[in-house]
C-alpha cells in the first residue's frame, strides 16, 4: 500500500506542474484530497494493520496529503500571479496619448420644445395622452366632423394604407379617443404630443412633422378660457411682452375657429422681415369644440363645451430657436445640435 500511495503522490505532483490554469488545479484537488479520492481509500485500511503499522501508515497519508495540498496552494498563487500580470500587460495605459473628450451632448431641439410645451400645460392642470400613429379613418376623420367626401380632406394630403388605415395626420384622434373612453362624463384636460404624417415637402412643411393638441371639455367653457390659456402659454414660451390675437378662421372640428397670432418678438410688432411687415406671428389654431363631435364622441352638447388647439412643435422651434428650413430637423446632422447645447 505503501508504494501505492507513493505512486499516487508522485503522480499527483506531476499533474500539480503541469497544470496551467486555475479550474485545473481545482480538478486536481477533486481527484486527490476528496474523501472519496483514492489516497483518502487507504484510510478506511487501517484497521487491518497492526497498531504499529497504522501509526506509521496515516503519517504517511497525512505527510502526503498536506505535501499535495501545499503544492496545490503554492501553484495557485502561481497562476493568479501570471494571470494578474498578463492582465495588466493587456491593459497597460499609454499615459503619452492626448485624453479623450467626454463632454455632454445637446438636446435635440424637437424634444427640447416639446419638454418645455409639456411642463407649461402640466403646470396648468393638463395631463398627457397618447393614440396609435397608424390611426383608422374614423378616428381621423369621421369622428371629428369630416365625413367622407368632405372638402376639408383636401386640406390634408394622407398617408392611405388601405380605405380605411392612415398615418395619421393630427394628434386630433387622441381627443376622440379620449373623449369616447369618457362615456360622456367631464371634466377632460389634456394634451397630447406626437408624430404625424402629411404628403408635404419643402421648407416649411415636411411629410413627417410633431404637433402638440389640447382639449378642454367641461361645463360653461367659453372663448374666454381659450384666450388665457394661449396668453399664458405665449408668455411661458415667447416671453412676458408677447401679445396674442385671434383671427377668425375655419376647422370642421371647432366653431367657432380661430388663428392664433403672437406679437412679433424680433421687432416688438413694428414689422420686419421675419414677421413679414404685420408685427404678428401665427403659431396655432384653435377653436371651440364642434357640437358634432362632442355628440359623436358621447357628449351632450347642450351640458358640456369645450375648445382644443394644436401647436407645431417645428414651428414653434424655429420661431423661438431661428430655424429657417423645417428639413434640419431630420437630417441627423450633429451639427445642428450643438447649436443648442447649454452648459
Amino acid at each position: 500500500m505503501k508504494e501505492k500511495i507513493k505512486e499516487i503522490h508522485s503522480k499527483a505532483l506531476s499533474d500539480i506542474s503541469n497544470a496551467n490554469v486555475l479550474d485545473e488545479l481545482t480538478n486536481i484537488r477533486n481527484i486527490y484530497l476528496s474523501k472519496k479520492s483514492e489516497l483518502m481509500s487507504f484510510m478506511s485500511k487501517m484497521k487491518e494493520l497492526s497498531h504499529e503499522e497504522r501509526i506509521s501508515f496515516g503519517q504517511l497519508i497525512n505527510s502526503v496529503k498536506e505535501d499535495i495540498s501545499s503544492r496545490i496552494e503554492e501553484k495557485r498563487i502561481s497562476l493568479e500571479e501570471e494571470k494578474l500580470k498578463d492582465q495588466l500587460n493587456k491593459e497597460i495605459v499609454d499615459f503619452t496619448l492626448p485624453g479623450r473628450d467626454h463632454s455632454k451632448g445637446s438636446k435635440h431641439p424637437f424634444n427640447a420644445i416639446v419638454d418645455q410645451v409639456c411642463e407649461i400645460f402640466i403646470g396648468m392642470g393638463y395631463q398627457i395622452a397618447e393614440g396609435p400613429e397608424v390611426e383608422t379613418d374614423e378616428f381621423n376623420f369621421e369622428l371629428l366632423n369630416v365625413p367622407k367626401g368632405h372638402p376639408a380632406r383636401d386640406m390634408q394630403d394622407s398617408f392611405f394604407i388601405d380605405d380605411s388605415l392612415l398615418m395619421r395626420s393630427q394628434t386630433s384622434p387622441v381627443q376622440a379617443r379620449v373623449m369616447l373612453s369618457k362615456k360622456g362624463i367631464g371634466p377632460i384636460k389634456i394634451i397630447s404630443p406626437g408624430k404625424v404624417y402629411r404628403r408635404d415637402d419643402d421648407a416649411t412643411h415636411s411629410h413627417q412633422f410633431g404637433q402638440i393638441e389640447g382639449l378642454v371639455i367641461d361645463k360653461n367653457i367659453n372663448m374666454g378660457n381659450l384666450l388665457s390659456t394661449l396668453e399664458l402659454f405665449a408668455k411661458a414660451m415667447f416671453g412676458e411682452k408677447r401679445e396674442v390675437r385671434m383671427r377668425s378662421s375655419y376647422f370642421p372640428f371647432t366653431e367657432p375657429s380661430v388663428e392664433a397670432d403672437i406679437s412679433c418678438f424680433e421687432c416688438g410688432g413694428k414689422g420686419c422681415s421675419l414677421c413679414k411687415g404685420t408685427g404678428w406671428i401665427e403659431i396655432l389654431g384653435a377653436g371651440m369644440v364642434h357640437p358634432n363631435v362632442l355628440r359623436m364622441c358621447g357628449f351632450d352638447e347642450n351640458e358640456y363645451q369645450g375648445f382644443a388647439f394644436g401647436i407645431g412643435i417645428e414651428r414653434v422651434a424655429m420661431l423661438k430657436y431661428g430655424i429657417d428650413d423645417i428639413r434640419k430637423f431630420y437630417t441627423n446632422d450633429k451639427r445642428f445640435n450643438k447649436q443648442f447645447y447649454k452648459e
